[in-house]
């Protein structure tokens, strides 16, 4: 989850900053093409891929870490429901974990939509060699490591482009 907020935030960043760069005001956007129609089985390979290649796994921590922060949020301020709130959130945890259907579901559409049917039969083979299983196996491991290496990467490029900048700027008269 840390990985997907670091890109949400880098998205985030490069999003509000684009207008700043803006020549021109963007054109209205065109009215939406309707969505493809996809077929049953090319959908089920879709979502056959989106499970096995361990990418639905990931929503399973959705829940939890909304119910541990719902708990954090409302004890702050009522500390004294929190045995009662804990037990209402176990009880609902069910209820709301059967929604991960829906994100593999729209996950699944996702890999429709760019991906043919066969292409996706031949990916969820992949995923169930022994190969593949090791691939999804590690991705957790290789994910948290990304993660701390893009970390230390982002803190050095920052100090990379400051100190740039401070040089450039230098040489232009001003002292930042």
């Amino acid at each position: 989850m840390k990985f997907l907020r670091t890109l949400v935030v880098v998205l985030m960043a490069g999003a509000a900053g684009a207008p700043a760069f803006a020549q021109a005001p963007a054109p209205a956007p065109a009215a939406p093409a309707p969505a493809p129609v996809i077929s049953a089985s090319h959908l089920d390979a879709a979502r056959e891929v989106v499970v096995l290649s361990g990418i639905g796994r990931t929503f399973n921590a959705i829940v939890p870490q909304l119910a541990d922060q719902t708990v954090v949020t409302i004890t702050r301020t009522r500390p004294e429901v929190r045995t009662d709130l804990i037990a209402v959130l176990t009880a609902l945890l069910p209820e709301f974990e059967k929604r991960n259907a829906e994100m593999i579901d729209s996950t699944a559409r996702a890999f429709a939509g760019v991906m043919t049917e066969q292409a996706l039969k031949d990916t969820a083979a992949f995923f169930k060699t022994d190969a593949g299983k090791q691939y999804v196996q590690m991705q957790p491991r290789v994910i948290d490591q990304m993660v701390v290496s893009l970390e230390a990467f982002n803190r050095q490029m920052s100090t990379d482009l400051v100190e740039r900048v401070r040089v450039e700027m230098r040489k232009k008269g001003h002292n930042i």
